[in-house]
């Protein structure tokens, strides 16, 4: 996104020609940009990745060409915007950043395209929610370098095939089943961003709290991070929160009591789990005898968008082993049941006995 003056809107800075400088990653002044890591040193996580990134980097260096399309997939909340970030940072080239759905038109994209630079990034977040026609113009510029344009109307109609400079592409989604085998095959490296784990979450809580001079213990950042659902996005904003209350009910320092304290007023139990999570499973287990359940039916009884649950709630749920998806639906499993505090059915546990 451009840099422009602060009195203009984030949506009027997306329209215009949105180019972020690495060095001024943090496009606006929001609270999660301006904790985003710049280099992979102060990146935390995601270890195998790094490494891998770390040679690749340096071999298009050595090289002197642009680094291979990227792909990078896996729930939100993970760093995929980020890792971005510090790709580009690290290359020395700008970044342009743009999200699947603001690209409706073929325009808007053979703008883009239009507009690259050679070695500069292409950034496209959600991108499983790229319409066809964009998604073909991306076809030969990714593979060749190349826009495939048509002019002129009937037996005048002529197709150019435009150059376009070497750029990279690194797309990334939540649902990479959702992307076209065409489209998925141009990327020369796509890797699967994992769940952190609370050790990780801890740093990540740390520095966070010291770039906002936030005075916290270790054993403060710890009790943040077992209920950070093992996403530093939740990690961050959990920071930001445990910090107001201990400002305003305790004398301003968080340890391991005014985190825990602070959380349990927030609704969140020791598994990161917040009301709707524990709404779900509780749906399973009093409604339909803790599953298999549809989840259609599951989201009509919640009042809750498919989507949301399939997005928001069931990635951790299934990662931290309280909910099974099963070719009939969705149930809780035994974990699920003695995290609730609820005794498996004799029924259901010969069920998954059998299922399992």
């Amino acid at each position: 996104m451009a840099i422009i003056s602060d009195d203009e809107g984030l949506e009027k800075r997306a329209k215009r020609n949105p180019i972020v400088k690495p060095e001024t990653i943090e496009y606006d002044n929001t609270f999660e940009n301006s904790i985003r890591p710049k280099d992979f040193d102060s990146y935390i996580g995601q270890t195998a990745l790094k490494e891998t990134l770390k040679i690749i980097l340096e071999a298009a260096k050595r090289r002197g060409k642009p680094l291979d399309h990227m792909l990078f997939y896996g729930p939100p909340g993970l760093g995929k915007t980020t890792i971005a970030g510090v790709i580009a940072s690290q290359m020395g080239v700008e970044i342009r950043i743009t999200s699947a759905p603001s690209l409706e038109r073929p325009r808007d994209i053979i703008g883009i395209l239009m507009s690259l630079k050679g070695g500069e990034i292409l950034f496209i977040d959600e991108i499983h929610r790229l319409n066809k026609v964009a998604e073909e113009i991306l076809y030969p510029a990714m593979e060749d370098f190349t826009l495939d344009m048509t002019t002129g109307k009937s037996q005048t109609a002529k197709t150019l095939r435009v150059p376009l400079p070497k750029f990279t592409l690194i797309g990334a989604t939540t649902k990479a089943g959702e992307l076209s085998s065409p489209l998925r095959d141009r990327f020369g490296m796509i890797h699967r961003l994992e769940f952190y784990t609370v050790e990780e979450l801890a740093k990540v809580v740390e520095r966070t709290a010291k770039i906002l001079e936030i005075d916290i213990t270790k054993d403060g950042a710890e009790a943040i991070a077992k209920r950070s659902r093992g996403t530093p996005r939740i990690a961050n904003r959990l920071v930001k929160r445990v910090s107001d209350f201990a400002i305003v009910k305790y004398d301003g320092k968080i340890d391991g009591r005014v985190a825990d304290e602070s959380l349990d007023i927030l609704k969140i139990d020791e598994f990161g789990l917040d009301n709707t999570d524990r709404a779900l499973l509780s749906l399973i287990i009093d409604k339909y005898d803790g599953g298999p359940v549809g989840i259609e039916t599951i989201a009509a009884a919640l009042s809750e968008d498919v989507r949301t649950i399939e997005d928001v709630c069931e990635p951790y749920l299934l990662q931290a082993g309280l909910l099974q998806r099963t070719p009939r639906g969705r149930k809780v499993s035994p974990e699920g049941f003695r995290h609730l505090g609820r005794k498996m059915p004799s029924e259901q546990t010969r069920l998954f006995s059998f299922d399992d």
